[in-house]
C-alpha cells in the first residue's frame, strides 16, 4: 500500500498507525499551508487536561507552500512547548530515556516548519522502530494516481477519527487521569510506553 499524507508537528498516534500500514509513504511537499490543522500543532495531556502546542509561523495568512513557510522564532515558543512537555511527562516512565532527543531537536533552530516536522518525524520513526520508506511528492496533484491512497488531512482536529479505516485506540497507562484519552500526540505514547509503543501503533488500525 502506497500513501500520500501531509506532514504534521509531533503527529498523533493514529498518524503513525497509518504509516505503519504502508509499504511506502509519500509526504506532501507542494501543497499550500493549511491553517488550524496538525501541520503546526500537537496535543499533550496535562494535569489540567489536553494542552494544544502550536508552532508560530510567519505569513500563514498568505498562500505559501508548506515546504517554505517559516517559523516565527521571535516568539519564545520552544521554551513554552518544552516547559509544557516537561510538566506533562516529567514523571512518565520513559521520559528520561527520550527527553534529550526531543529537546535537542526543538532547540536546533530549524528555519522552516517542514524541516522541523520532518526531523521530528524521522526521530519518532526511529524510536518506534518503524522501517517505512519515506519520500516527498514531486508536484502538487489534487487527485494523485489511483494506486496511491490519498490521506492528506485524513488526520484532522476538526474531523472525527471515524473518517479513517477502522481505527481502534489501544488504551495504555497515561500519566494523568483515570480515563484513557485517545488521539494524543506521539509524545504521550513514547514517554508512557517506550519500546512497547510499536506494538500499540501497529494494533490501532485493522
Amino acid at each position: 500500500m502506497e500513501i500520500l499524507i501531509d506532514l504534521h508537528y509531533l503527529p498523533s498516534t493514529l498518524y503513525f498507525s497509518l504509516l505503519a500500514k504502508a509499504d511506502k509513504v509519500n509526504i506532501e511537499k507542494h501543497e499550500n499551508f493549511v491553517k488550524q490543522t496538525y501541520r503546526n500543532r500537537t496535543h499533550i495531556l496535562t494535569a489540567q487536561g489536553i494542552d494544544v502546542l502550536s508552532v508560530p509561523l510567519l505569513g500563514s495568512q498568505k498562500k505559501i507552500s508548506v515546504s517554505e513557510i517559516k517559523i516565527d522564532h521571535k516568539q519564545k515558543w520552544v521554551n513554552r512547548h518544552w516547559r509544557a512537555i516537561q510538566s506533562a511527562y516529567g514523571k512518565a516512565p520513559f521520559f528520561i530515556h527520550y527527553a534529550e532527543l526531543f529537546e535537542n531537536e526543538l532547540n536546533a533552530g530549524h528555519t522552516t516548519l517542514f524541516e522541523l516536522n520532518y526531523r521530528l518525524l524521522t526521530l519518532c520513526l526511529k524510536l518506534l522502530q518503524l522501517d517505512v520508506p519515506v519520500a516527498f511528492s514531486k508536484t502538487y496533484q489534487k487527485k494523485p494516481d489511483s494506486t496511491i491512497i490519498d490521506l492528506r488531512s485524513a488526520v484532522h482536529p476538526k474531523r472525527p477519527f471515524t473518517f479513517l479505516p477502522n481505527p481502534v485506540f489501544i488504551p495504555y497507562q497515561q500519566v494523568f487521569g483515570k480515563r484513557f484519552v485517545e488521539g494524543l500526540g506521539i509524545l504521550d505514547l513514547l514517554f508512557s510506553e517506550g519500546p512497547n509503543s510499536e506494538t500499540i501503533i501497529r494494533g490501532q488500525i485493522n
